[in-house]
Parts: structure tokens; C-alpha cells; sequence
């Protein structure tokens, strides 16, 4: 189909046909002035399944490279960036590449004729050299008014074109190109289009150019990121589109006054750098045989857990992640020099635990004077020598600790610290004391350099401070449990990040709560996040009303068998006494209030508990709530087992995840939502 040969087979009679359009469109018409020549858009091919698809890009991608193709310069060199500028666009070679990840080119072309494909409805386009002939011989049979044009393809297709409402397309038979033959019209026809307009295809409008905050997105293990086996990238493309569709719906005032414009998500791989070390051939040299499909899922995705553990492919991991978004972010600034905005990172299932890692390792600059309660440094020293004199004390040397401090001797030139982990008082996250190696005169609040677990590793340094950090599905509380790390400082935060959102679904089975890990004395439940339509979900509040129900008819129950109880028990009068109904009125009015008590005794503590005050949670998110739950769907309540692995998958296409993020993000600028959801 590539290549521009092309020749008309036969022609049809001039005069009138009953299947032309001229024998009842065309009467008493100048049809010269009919023909307008058809409107270009342009095309990229993605591989899906196996399957060569051809996706438009939106209108005004497509308006900007018609207009670099149309400039008269020459196309090759002409670079043209696309997608809000996450892909470039070779004109000359026709191909699309990737700018910020690794991904296999596609193929571009300007479409203007396009048939059905073959097992669906898509319209694939045909080349743009036979699409000009196509033009070509069109703009003759309207101009001349002379139908049933018949054309071979380069690959011995044909193309006839009854009249303009109808145009088919037949395949080549197999067999008919031997001996020379002439392919024939068998087979079943498909339709063939005319300009873009025509076929069915969603072309949406361009991104808006102003980016306003990056985020760079961190994925969990393995390479698939759903339940469809897709990629960090199609995954946060996902994000970003219900991002978009979210600013349109819940930021109009702001689009409207120009306050915004976007927020640019970028995916951060780690994976395939990690598999391509050569662990994977090491692998499979000790892999079983048996069941080799399980095997191989198990080394490519739940290995990389224990490869996190590992202190040699964790340093590799870190490493990874950092300089990606090191490099990342260093590229988006060189192509958006106007970019004034801030910053945020998220990551997903074991990503949030890597990017928790990394910034409880940053070290804030020396220029920075932001040393508050909870600082680094001071707990570091304090943890250093009250640890050293604790192990003193513990080998009954503790007369010696005036000598080792005096000549300045710490616990590695002694041996004692251990090799493989790091430090809580490095965190600046505490223990409780009986996790410490604190003696008995030791106070709980003493936070000691006792190690968590974490993996000894050089953490990289981030070229920039996020703003937030949001974890999606994530297992922090659970590695930080079975570190050994049993309470996290209230007044610790992380040196260089302002906030902290551990976002959850209800049925998740990888994520775990971060809040009762700083106020492990009281018990309360997260954040609810609202429904981005508002409300609660009509199931939730209905199971929500029958609860209250219940307990209303609980409650009056209780209040008729109380009053029956005492008719029984009451003392007999005689009939008809005129103290009877008066003893009664007053009896009443007692039961009734009794009933009334027991009704409030009851709902008083629902009472007190919404209006109760705000927990204070610490600082890790800057004094606000840390732990938000998603609102489950009617259909995944009915079975929690069934929805558990999509629950944990579901982040990326959730509105009510993407409506949290933009809105804490464009709070940092002062920016709010058009309606406060509840």
C-alpha cells in the first residue's frame, strides 16, 4: 500500500446511471462547483494487541503539523511536539517518538481516505499516495459527473466508486494474480470514506499549553500496572485524561478567569532497568520446569519485592527512580523554560514505598533555615550518644562513656552498629521503648538510634523539593511495621516535602493505614473522599440510613417492652376508681420520658462523635489528615474477595483519586474547586 502506483481499470459510461447521484442530485446543478477539496487530519499507529490501530491526533496537533506540511519548507528536520509536548513529531521521516521514556516509534500520515478494517468498525487509512489518486480520480467523477470508477491498489485491492454516498473497497481473492490474471470484485465489499468527518472517531480537543504542576508518577512491581496488562505509561496517560476532564467539570471558573491551565503527570519506570542487570538469566537458570507460566510471574513481578530488599538491586531501584526523575525533570524544564510551577510525586503499591524511602533520606540544603520541632540533625546527635551510653549501661561499662565521648568514639569504631540498616534517628522516626535499647530510667519519648530494617543504600538527591507526595494503594505502614518501627514522631515530617496523602480503596489487600502509626492511642477512621459528583454513593448512605433505622427501631422496641413490663408488674386498682386515669396520665408522661432518655442515651454519642475535634495527626502531612479512603462502587460491596485485586488496581482511572489530587495540588496555589464537595 506504500507504494503511489496506481491504475484505473475501467470507466464508466458517461451518460446517467440509476445508481449515480446525478439522476436526482445533480439535475439542473453546475456540478463543477460541487467538487471542495477534502480536509487532511493526521494519524498515528499504535500496536494493541497484536493489532496496528490508527488513533487520530486531536484537532489542534493535527491543525499545527497540516501547517508545518503545508509551509513549503522542507519537511525533513521539521520537529513538531504533540501530545502537550510529550511526544515530537519527525515530519520528513513520518514518525512520532517519545520524549520523556523509551517506546517504540509510530508511524504518522496525513489521512484523507479511509476503508472499514476488517474484524471491526475501525477505519484504517489508506497511504498517502493512494489517497491522492483517490482524490484525484473523485474530484473527476464530480466534476464530470462520471460514476462507477474502478481503481487497483498497490497490493491489487479494488476500489470502486459508485456515487458519492457509495464507495467500496474488495480484497484481493487468493489465487487471482497467477497467469496474470485481473483481480475481480469478490468477496464482501467494505465502505470507503471520504475525510474524517465522515467515519466514526473521537477527536478530542487539544491540551490546554499552560502547565501549572508536575507530577511524576511511580509504578508498584512488575511490569503491568492493571488488570488489562498495561504499562506506567497508558496508565498515567489514563490519569491525565480524567485529570483533564476534571478540570473542565470542577475548575471552570478558574479555565474560564485563566487562573490554570494543567497538570502534567509523568510515569517513572524502574522496572525494566532492574531486569535488565542480567538477575533475570540468573533467574531462569534456577527456575523450575513445571508450571512455567506462574514461574515467570512470579520472577517478573512479586521478585521485586524481595529485589527491594536486597541491598545490592535496592541501590539499583533507588538509583533508578531518582536519576529518572532527576533526568525527567531536567529535559521537561529545557522544553518549558516559562514553566514557575512546583512539583509532586506519587507512587503505587511498592513505588510509594521507594519514593517514602528516598525522602526520608533528602537532606535539606544548608541555605535553608527551616529547622521547626522535629529537625534532623539535633535528633541524629541525640539518638547517636544516648544510644552509645545505653548499650554502655547494658554491658555494665557505663563508668567508660565519659572516656569514649572525651576521645570521640562512636558505635561503628566499637562494632556495635549494624551494617545493613539504617538508622530511625537518620529518619527522625521513633520507637517505642520496647523496641529501643533504652535502660528503665530511659523516658518513651526518647527516640534512639535502634535501626528499622531499612536497607543500607547511598540514597540519591533530588534536583527539587516536592510540594506533596501521594501514595496509591500503598504498603507503608506495613513495611514500617515490620521494620520494627512500632510509632512514628508526631512532630517528625519529611526534610524536604510539605505533604503526605495515603490514599486507599476500602478493599485493597496491599494497603495499610499510616495515621495510627503517630496516634496509636486512639482509634478513628480516615478521611472519607467525596464522590466527585458530591454526596456520598447511594449505596453508602443507604446503608448508612438503615443503620440509623435499625437502631431507631431498637430503640423503641426497648421503650414498648419496658412500658409492657411495667403494665404487667403494676399493682391491680378497682374498676373503674376515678384515681385510675389520673394515676395512668402520669404514668405515661414517666414512660414516655423514660423512652425519650433511653433514645438519647443511644444517639448521644453519634452526636459527640461528629462534632468531636479535629485528631491531631501530626506533622507529617503539615497538621492535616493523612489516611483517605475511597468510596467502594454498589457492585464491588456485594463480594469484597472478588473486587480485592482490582481494588488495588483501580487508582488510575478513579475520578475520585484524580479530583484529591488537583485539589490539593491547586490549593498550594490558591486555587479552589468551583463547588466544595461533601
Amino acid at each position: 500500500m506504500s507504494s503511489p502506483e496506481s491504475r484505473q481499470l475501467s470507466q464508466s459510461d458517461p451518460s446517467p446511471s440509476p445508481n449515480s447521484c446525478s439522476s436526482f442530485e445533480l439535475i439542473d446543478m453546475d456540478v463543477g462547483s460541487l467538487y471542495e477539496p477534502v480536509s487532511p487530519h493526521w494519524f498515528y499507529c499504535k500496536m494493541i494487541d497484536s493489532k496496528e490501530i490508527w488513533i487520530p491526533f486531536n484537532s489542534e496537533d493535527s491543525q499545527q503539523l497540516e501547517e508545518a506540511y503545508g509551509s513549503g519548507k522542507d519537511c525533513n528536520g521539521r520537529v513538531v511536539p504533540t501530545d502537550g509536548g510529550r511526544y515530537d513529531v519527525h515530519l520528513g521521516e513520518r514518525m512520532r517518538y517519545a520524549v520523556y521514556w523509551d517506546e517504540v516509534p509510530s508511524e504518522v500520515r496525513r489521512c484523507t481516505w479511509f476503508y472499514k478494517g476488517d474484524k471491526d468498525n475501525k477505519y484504517v487509512p489508506y497511504s498517502e499516495s493512494f489517497s491522492q489518486v483517490l482524490e484525484e480520480t473523485y474530484m473527476l467523477a464530480v466534476t464530470l459527473d462520471e460514476w462507477k470508477k474502478k481503481l487497483e491498489s498497490p497490493n491489487r485491492e479494488i476500489i470502486i466508486l459508485h456515487n458519492p454516498k457509495l464507495m467500496v473497497h474488495y480484497q484481493p481473492i487468493a489465487g487471482s494474480d497467477e497467469w496474470g490474471s485481473t483481480p475481480t470484485e469478490q468477496g464482501r465489499p467494505r465502505t470507503v470514506k471520504r475525510g474524517v468527518e465522515n467515519i466514526s472517531v473521537d477527536i478530542h480537543c487539544g491540551e490546554p499549553l499552560q502547565i501549572d504542576h508536575l507530577v511524576f508518577v511511580v509504578h508498584g512491581i512488575g511490569p503491568a500496572c492493571d488488570l488489562r496488562f498495561r504499562s506506567i505509561v497508558q496508565c498515567v496517560n489514563d490519569f491525565r485524561t480524567v485529570s483533564l476532564n476534571l478540570l473542565q467539570t470542577h475548575f471552570k471558573k478558574a479555565q474560564e478567569n485563566q487562573q490554570i491551565g494543567r497538570v502534567e503527570f509523568l510515569p517513572v519506570n524502574w522496572h525494566s532497568p532492574l531486569h535488565s542487570t542480567g538477575v533475570d538469566v540468573d533467574l531462569q537458570r534456577i527456575t523450575l520446569p513445571s508450571i512455567n507460566r506462574l514461574r515467570h510471574f512470579t520472577n517478573d513481578t512479586i521478585l521485586d519485592v524481595f529485589f527491594y530488599n536486597s541491598p545490592t538491586y535496592c541501590q539499583t531501584i533507588v538509583d533508578t527512580v531518582a536519576s529518572e526523575m532527576n533526568r525527567i525533570y531536567t529535559l521537561f524544564l529545557q522544553r518549558n523554560p516559562d514553566f514557575k510551577g512546583g512539583v509532586s510525586i506519587a507512587g503505587h503499591s511498592l513505588g510509594s514505598l521507594i519514593l517514602f524511602d528516598i525522602l526520608t533520606n533528602q537532606k535539606d540544603s544548608l541555605g535553608d533555615i527551616d529547622s521547626e520541632k522535629g529537625s534532623l540533625h539535633p535528633v541524629v546527635d541525640q539518638g547517636a550518644a544516648l544510644t552509645l551510653e545505653a548499650d554502655l549501661k547494658k554491658l555494665h561499662l557505663s563508668e567508660f562513656f565519659d572516656v569514649f565521648e572525651k576521645e570521640k568514639v562512636d558505635k561503628d569504631a566499637l562494632g556495635i552498629n549494624r551494617p545493613t540498616t539504617a538508622s530511625v534517628s537518620e529518619l527522625n522516626i521513633p520507637k517505642d521503648s520496647e523496641f529501643s535499647s533504652s535502660t528503665d530510667d530511659t523516658k518513651n519519648d526518647d527516640y534512639l538510634d535502634v535501626g528499622i530494617g531499612q536497607v543500607s543504600v547511598k540514597y540519591p538527591r533530588l534536583n527539587y523539593k516536592p510540594e506533596i507526595f501521594f501514595a496509591f494503594g500503598s504498603p507503608i505502614g506495613m513495611f514500617l511495621t515490620v521494620r520494627g518501627l512500632r510509632r512514628i514522631d508526631p512532630n517528625y515530617k519529611f526534610p524536604t516535602c510539605k505533604g503526605f496523602f495515603n490514599i486507599y480503596h476500602p478493599f485493597d489487600p496491599v494497603a495499610y493505614r499510616i495515621e495510627p502509626m503517630v496516634v496509636p492511642e486512639v482509634e478513628f477512621e480516615p478521611m472519607l473522599i467525596p464522590h466527585h459528583k458530591g454526596r456520598k454513593r447511594m449505596h453508602l448512605e443507604l446503608r448508612e440510613g438503615l443503620t440509623r433505622m435499625s437502631m431507631d427501631l431498637k430503640n423503641n422496641l426497648l421503650g414498648s417492652l419496658r412500658m409492657a413490663w411495667k403494665s404487667f408488674t403494676r399493682a391491680p386498682y378497682p374498676a373503674l376508681q376515678p384515681s385510675e386515669t389520673a394515676e395512668d396520665t402520669e404514668a405515661e408522661p414517666e414512660l414516655s420520658s423514660e423512652k425519650s432518655s433511653d433514645v438519647n442515651i443511644e444517639e448521644t454519642p453519634l452526636a459527640v462523635k461528629e462534632e468531636a475535634p479535629p485528631i491531631n495527626v501530626g506533622m507529617l502531612n503539615g497538621g492535616q489528615r493523612i489516611d483517605y479512603v475511597l468510596q467502594e462502587k454498589p457492585i464491588e460491596s456485594f463480594n469484597e474477595y472478588l473486587f480485592a485485586l482490582q481494588s488495588h488496581l483501580c487508582y488510575w482511572e478513579s475520578e475520585d483519586t484524580a479530583l484529591l489530587v488537583l485539589k490539593e495540588i491547586y490549593q498550594t496555589q490558591g486555587v479552589f474547586l468551583d463547588q466544595p464537595l461533601q
